[in-house]
């Protein structure tokens, strides 16, 4: 049941909760505690509307929902037991049908875990249902499929336990089965690919049908002369590898088959099950590498299939003004191994997944094939422009990558981002312990606040300034980004592109710009949210002009006054935002 669940999170929440509430929300009423109430509802996911202070249908549709949820009865009005139920609350119960910006968070969390490998939608569908699944199973949770509260708290909690164990903890030590050699004498360098250069058909000639013929020698596809001349027996070669690898079937090579045939790791050979055509379907991620800030992000897909959704966030080391990372877009081979080797340098790196053939993902350095003997230079210069080309990471964020991202996503590394202080001291790497070798912490990812638009803001206001951090100073960077003034990281955390935005806000209204959100500075900015909410007075009925002189009319008798309507009373038009249903 619901309520034995929520009756520990209640306790808890009645120790800040005052005693009592002044008043019972009804129909139609207007104040300020409708207006918390509004705040909270939306932040549970219940109401989407304005934020107007006034209890219309939308908002007792949300509290009755609400209501239910939490086996508190039917009906809309929000009495006392009610009140302090909602402001204790931090989730909802969620299932097959739920849509908000609660079900996006849900996902995302699925997705860093590897449950989901979906969009990031705001719509609980089968596949969310299926993930949960999966996540209530690995945790010995009743496995329905259904968020309920438990299953959220366990979920949003250091002991959730990853699809892959202990991906997103450092991993344990391991004896490698396989040691990958670079071969180039380059620290950061993959194994040789041989490019594409033109495509070969029936009657080609040349060193590239050579190599062509060589290679499908190799894998068993050919069994003639290595001549150099397209002809019979190395189209029928070429069709029978087509055929395998679930390619289209020609007996010509274009870039698509030539790459398949001389940089597929995992080509199918001729005695082996024939490869099924995969089902074309995006990635689930698109990796943008952040030269400027040293930071990689994993984007997922949003409802329209966008990669907008930042699902985490993972401090790198590229390369060196020297030998700089490759600029522009990559898409991943899928070619990866737990452990390297470059023999020019004489070092080692773990998790290593391939970004084009001279470039890759990996961790930090090794001195050798143990992971007590990790190279701390390599680690403390995390955050700065270190390696030879490679995107140089901690080891558990490697291993993310190395379990999570897979063939055919796309890598952007890019050196045009804006340098953003917010989001550089939002991502950390934690102390290293030099005994272990391990870092002393791994960081989890955290909520960030529920920020509500049009909602009031954390009351009481207070002076805001460089330094500061704070659920306050995250609602300010996320007001600031609604009415264009920031772009960077809303980290919660007050630096120098808050400061920024803060100044030209004030510099667009005339008062002294100096970064500083004074009082004066944010009951500005936040003018709309903090407007007083006001009851609209009654507007009386006109009274009709007499048709004969006052002193001619007939008196008023007792029945008659009793059948004479009262002046209806006009009340506040609701809001007509759309509400989120919840089936």
């Amino acid at each position: 049941m619901i309520r034995r669940w929520f009756a520990l999170l209640l306790l808890v929440g009645l120790l800040t909760v005052s005693a009592g509430f002044a008043e019972t929300l009804t129909p139609d009423t207007w104040s300020d505690e409708v207006r918390k109430a509004q705040t909270q509802l939306a932040v549970l996911g219940y109401y989407s509307g304005e934020i107007t202070g006034h209890y219309g249908q939308q908002t007792q549709e949300a509290m009755a929902e609400f209501r239910r949820d939490f086996d508190l009865g039917d009906g809309g009005e929000a009495d006392d037991e009610t009140l302090k139920a909602l402001y204790a609350a931090q989730y909802r119960p969620m299932q097959i049908g739920t849509t908000g910006p609660d079900v996006k968070r849900l996902q995302a969390r699925l997705m860093w875990l590897g449950y989901y490998g979906g969009k990031v939608s705001g719509n609980y569908l089968s596949a969310t249902g299926a993930a949960v699944k999966e996540f209530q199973t690995k945790m010995g949770l009743s496995a329905t499929g259904s968020a309920d509260i438990r299953t959220q708290e366990e979920l949003f909690s250091d002991r959730a336990v990853a699809k892959v164990d202990k991906a997103n903890a450092t991993p344990a030590p391991e004896v490698p089965d396989e040691v990958l050699e670079v071969p180039d004498g380059e620290e950061d360098n993959a194994p040789t690919e041989i490019p594409f250069k033109k495509n070969l058909a029936y009657e080609s000639t040349g060193s590239q049908v050579k190599l062509l013929q060589q290679r499908l020698t190799d894998l068993g596809y050919y069994a003639g002369p290595i001549s150099g001349n397209y002809l019979g027996h190395t189209r029928n070669a070429v069709k029978a590898f087509q055929q395998q690898n679930a390619l289209n079937v020609t007996g010509k090579v274009d870039k698509k088959t030539w790459n398949a045939v001389f940089n597929d790791p995992y080509v199918v050979l001729p005695n082996e099950k024939a490869r099924t055509a995969a089902k074309a379907e995006q990635p689930a991620f698109h990796m943008v590498v952040d030269v400027t800030n040293q930071i990689v992000t994993a984007y997922a897909r949003d409802e329209s299939g966008a990669y907008t959704v930042p699902i985490r966030q993972m401090i790198c080391s590229s390369g060196t003004t020297a030998n700089p990372s490759d600029r522009g877009d990559f898409v991943l081979s899928g070619y990866k191994t737990t452990w390297c080797f470059f023999p020019k340098w004489g070092d080692y790196a773990r998790y290593w997944t391939r970004i084009n053939s001279g470039i890759a993902f990996h961790s930090v350095i090794y001195n050798t094939v143990d992971t007590k003997d990790l190279s701390v230079r390599s680690y403390d210069r995390l955050g700065r422009r270190a390696s030879h080309g490679c995107i140089r990471l901690q080891v558990a964020d490697a291993k993310w990558i190395y379990d999570y991202v897979a063939a055919g996503t796309v890598v952007s590394i890019r050196y045009d981002l804006p340098a953003d202080a917010e989001l550089k001291a939002s991502i950390v790497k934690p102390a290293l312990n030099k005994k272990t070798m391990l870092p002393y912490e791994t960081p989890q990812p955290t909520q960030e606040p529920v920020y509500v638009s049009g909602a009031q803001p954390p009351m009481p206001l207070m002076e805001m300034k460089k330094n500061d951090s704070s659920t306050s100073v995250y609602w300010l960077q996320k007001k600031l980004t609604d009415l264009g003034y920031y772009t960077g990281k809303c980290s919660g955390t007050y630096l120098d592109g808050t400061v920024q935005a803060v100044k030209a806000f004030q510099q667009a209204h005339g008062i002294r710009a100096d970064g500083v959100a004074t009082l004066d500075t944010l009951r500005l900015i936040y003018a709309a949210e903090l407007a007083p909410v006001t009851t609209p007075a009654p507007q009386p009925m006109a009274t009709p002009e007499p048709t004969e002189p006052a002193e001619t009319l007939a008196p008023i008798t007792e029945t008659a006054a009793s059948e004479t309507p009262a002046p209806p009373t006009p009340t506040p038009k609701p809001s007509t935002a759309p509400r989120i249903v919840n089936p």
